[in-house]
């Protein structure tokens, strides 16, 4: 071998295991310093749009394990409820409410239905129902069974990715001059109801669709309730996800007399081209969850709970062929990573990201990372008398994290889990894996910690 080529193979060498060696990142958390009530459980959940069954009544302890404070529901017109005009039907929606009370969640009621009386023609561009009058008598029945039924429901979604259509499993495409008409005339029927309800929307596919100004000025011009404002997207790209909070944020401040909270209550990874690692997406979960706290979202929803397999026939007669075509092949034919569990009811692993982000209850701690990738809460419960702390690793390369933690208040143990997204056990031990408890002293300390790429740990202090 040639001097030249002998020198070209050790540098080669030599930057193969340079990068193979793990980064160094200083994580510093700090025990008594308190901010505010990290209130993870408004980081809830979503199921919905696929069919009038309960998609997930067989797993309702599992859900009430994680604690969502609320858990949206699409409203659509498989459930029937104005089969006759003058007549109300609202049997079939109350198991799916009852399946969301049974969780302890409250439901976030999604208005996305054309009832056929209404709109006789199935077209997603005809948006308005031929009797308004009509309209608001169903939507005020509706909401007054709930409230006499003490369900607890606040809030009311004025429509679901009404920008898109079909194209978003829903039959209609609005306007933003017919979105606003019909936003009014069905906000109007719902306060009638519940005075105390929150009304909002517009559930939008696109943050920035021209929907949501032409709202907003409506709203503020007309004096029209507007209590949150609601939007949605799709994307593996976290930073991606907090533009389109900061995006919203910004189109609040120009209109200072409105003061609605924001709802991200559709997100999750690209599921056009999602990545394929298994490791992914639970971090994922966490680091988007992370810049939604950071950027000041009041709630989200993550979408969504079950997979499910649509029913051709049952959304035929209120959507086009080409947009029932494209549920059932969307749902019973592509590939699927969005819910918590799959089509056959197994665990996925970003449940287990979730019923680690549950047991960050109390109040948030500070915690400061050196790094972009890495990023983590911490908490202290004052009822259970716990401190708990989730770090994790949002890229492709490991990492080794210099752990700096300052003023631990006494003596305790360290208990450590590991989220393992790849072993094909769902025994929570197996995909939770507990690691050596450690005695740690009242002080400070610093630990030295490898983090594999996409790795998830938790501790507890106790």
């Amino acid at each position: 071998m040639s001097l030249v080529r002998l020198v070209t193979c050790l540098s080669l060498l030599g930057c193969a295991i340079a990068y193979a060696q793990p980064r160094t990142v200083s994580v510093m958390v700090s025990f008594d310093e308190r901010r505010r009530l990290l209130e993870i459980d408004r980081m809830a959940l979503g199921q919905g749009g696929l069919s009038e069954e309960p998609m997930w009544s067989d797993r309702i302890p599992e859900i009430r394990a994680l604690g969502p404070r609320i858990i949206r529901l699409f409203i659509q017109e498989y459930f029937d409820l104005l089969p006759e005009k003058g007549r109300y039907h609202f049997d079939t929606l109350d198991r799916s409410v009852e399946t969301i009370l049974k969780a302890g969640a409250k439901p976030l009621m999604c208005i996305c239905f054309k009832p056929r009386v209404l709109f006789p023609v199935v077209n997603q561009d005809i948006v308005e129902p031929n009797d308004y009058e009509e309209w608001e008598r169903l939507i005020y029945n509706l909401v007054k069974h709930y409230r006499e039924r003490s369900a607890g429901i606040r809030y009311w979604e004025i429509s679901n990715e009404p920008d898109i259509g079909e194209g978003g499993g829903c039959p209609y495409r609005f306007q933003p001059e017919s979105y606003t008409r019909y936003y009014r005339r069905t906000v109007a029927a719902i306060l009638r109801a519940d005075p105390e309800a929150r009304v909002g929307g517009p559930a939008l596919a696109y943050a920035r669709s021209p929907i949501l100004p032409a709202l907003l000025d409506f709203c503020e011009k007309e004096s029209v309730p507007l209590h949150f404002v609601s939007w949605h997207i799709y994307s593996s790209n976290p930073v991606a996800i907090r533009e389109t909070i900061e995006y919203v944020r910004d189109l609040l401040k120009k209109h200072p007399t409105l003061k609605p909270e924001t709802f991200l209550d559709e997100w999750n990874m690209d599921l056009m081209n999602p990545p394929l690692d298994p490791r992914f997406q639970p971090c994922f979960v966490l680091e988007v969850i992370y810049h939604m706290k950071e950027a000041g979202l009041d709630y989200s929803c993550y979408y969504h709970i079950r997979d499910h397999h649509v029913s051709y026939e049952r959304f035929a007669p209120f959507m086009s062929p080409h947009g029932t075509a494209f549920m059932t092949k969307w749902w019973n034919r592509m590939p699927q990573f969005d819910g918590l569990f799959d089509y056959q009811n197994n665990v996925r692993p970003t449940y287990f990201a979730f019923k680690l982000l549950s047991r960050l209850t109390g109040e948030r701690l500070r915690l400061e990372s050196t790094a972009q990738f890495v990023h983590g809460f911490m908490t202290h419960d004052e009822k259970l008398q716990i401190h708990n702390l989730l770090l994790w690793n949002f890229s492709g390369s490991s990492v080794e994290v210099e752990l700096h933690i300052e003023a631990l208040p006494k003596d305790v143990r360290m208990r450590h889990l590991a989220l393992d997204a790849v072993t094909a056990s769902n025994d929570e031990n197996a995909r939770l894996r507990p690691q050596p408890v450690t005695q740690l002293r009242k002080g400070d300390h610093h630990l030295r910690i490898e983090f594999e790429p996409y790795a998830v740990k938790f501790w507890s202090f106790e």
